[in-house]
C-alpha cells in the first residue's frame, strides 16, 4: 500500500522564454497557461493538501494560485525548488519522503524535474509508462515506508482522473 504521494508538477504554460523581454523569473503564465493551472487544481482540489511548494518564480505561483485557492493552503516558495538546482530539489523530494505524513505538492522546472527524476531512478524508483515533462504535466511520486518507489507522469493532469 502507498502511503504518500508526492505531485511534482511543472509550471503551467508561460509563453516562449526567448519572447520574453523581462526576468525570467517575473515571466507570467499565458491563456494556455491559466487553463492547465486550473486543470492541476481540479487534480488536487479534493486531496489532503498540507502543503503548497513553489519556486520564485512567477509562473509557478501563478500555477499554484488556483489550488491554494480551492484548498485553503497557502503557497510557500521554497528555494529548493528554483530552476538550475535540481540537486537541492531532490534532497528536498527525499526529505518529504522520509518525513511521511501528509500531502506536499511542489511546482518546479524544466530543468529541474528530469534531473530530480534520474537520482530516484538511481535511487531505485521504478517508472511505467508515459515519460515526460510539458508544461503544466505533473509526476506522482509513490512513497512507501520512507523511499521513493514508483513515479507516474501525467501529462494532462485532471482529465485523467
Amino acid at each position: 500500500p502507498v502511503a504518500l504521494v508526492i505531485p511534482l508538477p511543472r509550471h503551467a504554460s508561460a509563453g516562449d522564454r526567448y519572447r520574453w523581454w523581462g526576468d525570467d523569473v517575473e515571466r507570467p503564465l499565458d491563456d494556455r497557461g491559466r487553463v492547465q493551472a486550473d486543470a492541476l487544481a481540479d487534480a488536487y482540489a479534493e486531496a489532503p493538501v498540507a502543503a503548497i511548494l513553489t519556486s520564485r518564480a512567477v509562473r509557478c505561483q501563478q500555477t499554484v494560485a488556483p489550488l491554494a485557492q480551492r484548498t485553503g493552503t497557502d503557497p510557500v516558495v521554497h528555494q529548493a525548488l528554483v530552476e538550475g538546482d535540481p540537486a537541492a530539489t531532490t534532497e528536498l523530494v527525499r526529505e518529504l519522503a522520509r518525513a511521511g505524513g501528509d500531502l506536499s505538492v511542489l511546482y518546479s522546472h524544466a530543468d529541474v524535474i528530469p534531473e530530480v527524476l534520474r537520482d530516484l531512478m538511481v535511487d531505485g524508483m521504478q517508472v511505467g509508462g508515459a515519460r515526460g515533462c510539458a508544461m503544466g504535466s505533473v509526476w506522482e511520486l509513490d512513497v512507501e515506508q520512507g523511499r521513493i518507489t514508483d513515479g507516474r507522469y501525467l501529462a494532462h493532469p485532471g482529465h485523467n482522473r
